[in-house]
């Protein structure tokens, strides 16, 4: 075994649980341990309880307005996700998707071009400009928050200049289809393409050489270094993944809505940061690095979803929405280090 995928092997799989195969003789306690597990009993716990307060809440138009919305959040997640496994942040995420589906809404609008070449071009400015974060930050030696905060604001403001504040709303209409399209009756295309990327990713960090040399830069850059991983790189190819799925993010948002607009992420792509952080943190990646839980992503984004969707529908206000949000991302950090304390004094990790 090289000295590669020694250091690669010290992270944990993407799908894999916190506790390491040392606990293998408590398989059960090791599952019930885990983020993931923990987010599905969540889910179906905060599913029937909603389903009593309002029945509305499992109808068709219900299920398929939550999992068109949960597409989009989970992909947010995914996009923050692959950032933070290298102990990173990215913040602009918001403002790299919107200016990922302004350019492609741009390029089938103005130019013409046909809108498989749209969207291609769209995702490839979201991935530029994720690479652009991270070249200045392996260059400046600065932190990823410094030069994401600093990022969401310029790519923002010049994206406002170069459009003039204007949408572009003659979409074609294969790229709306996904958007309006109902399988059953309930499930949204949108969603479908999220388990796909979800798939991939999976592979990504499970089974490729480069996945896994993500997730070694993440747990310890200085032995990755010493590896032969080269570091930086690895760092820029994370933000530009991160930038290609805001980029998706961006594209399915048009799809929803039929126009790409400037403020779909909010003033500066601010709407996009607490999903962003929400879904990777409470699925369990951590915030220091070297641990991708792709499914815990998925499932957290999704938690989030349905409480939003639950709470408005039981007539909560927006704000406090925003509040209960804010105070279960916190909640989620403290149990989380709460957890990993007792694996600890158990000596199961």
């Amino acid at each position: 075994m090289n000295n590669t995928t020694k250091a690669a092997d010290r992270t944990a799989d993407a799908f894999g649980p916190d506790v390491q195969e040392t606990s293998s003789q408590h398989p059960a306690m090791r599952l019930l341990l885990t983020n993931e597990f923990g987010l599905i009993a969540l889910i179906l716990v905060f599913a029937v309880l909603f389903t009593l307060l309002n029945p509305g809440f499992v109808s068709k138009f219900s299920l398929f307005a939550m999992g068109r919305t949960a597409a989009v959040n989970i992909m947010i997640g995914f996009s923050m996700m692959v950032v933070i496994i290298t102990g990173g942040l990215n913040l602009s995420v918001g403002s790299i998707g919107v200016c990922a589906a302004m350019a492609a809404g741009w390029l089938m609008q103005s130019l013409g071009l046909p809108w498989y070449l749209s969207l291609v071009g769209g995702l490839g400015v979201g991935g530029a400009l994720g690479a652009l974060n991270g070249i200045v930050i392996v260059r400046s030696g600065l932190h990823s928050f410094i030069i994401t905060l600093a990022s969401m604001s310029i790519f923002f403001g010049v994206m406002i200049f170069l459009t003039h504040a204007g949408s572009f709303r003659e979409i074609a209409p294969e790229v709306v289809a996904p958007g309006r399209m109902k399988f059953f009756g309930v499930i949204s295309p949108l969603l479908l393409i999220t388990f796909v990327v979800a798939g991939l990713l999976s592979v990504l960090f499970r089974f490729t050489a480069t996945g896994r040399q993500m997730l070694a830069v993440g747990a310890s850059p200085q032995a990755a270094e010493l590896s032969g991983i080269r570091v930086q790189r690895m760092t820029v190819w994370c933000h530009a993944l991160s930038g290609v799925l805001a980029g998706v993010a961006g594209l399915m948002l048009v799809s929803r809505t039929g126009a790409a607009i400037p403020s779909m992420a909010g003033q500066l792509g601010q709407d996009w940061l607490l999903p962003a952080f929400l879904g990777p943190v409470l699925g369990g990646t951590l915030l220091t690095g070297g641990r991708a839980s792709v499914l815990g992503t998925l499932l957290g984004a999704f938690l989030v979803t349905m409480l939003t969707t639950g709470l408005l529908l039981l007539q909560i206000a927006a704000f406090w929405v925003q509040t209960y949000l804010g105070l279960l991302l916190l909640v989620a950090v403290l149990m989380d280090l709460l957890r990993r304390s007792y694996l600890a004094r158990k000596k199961l990790v």
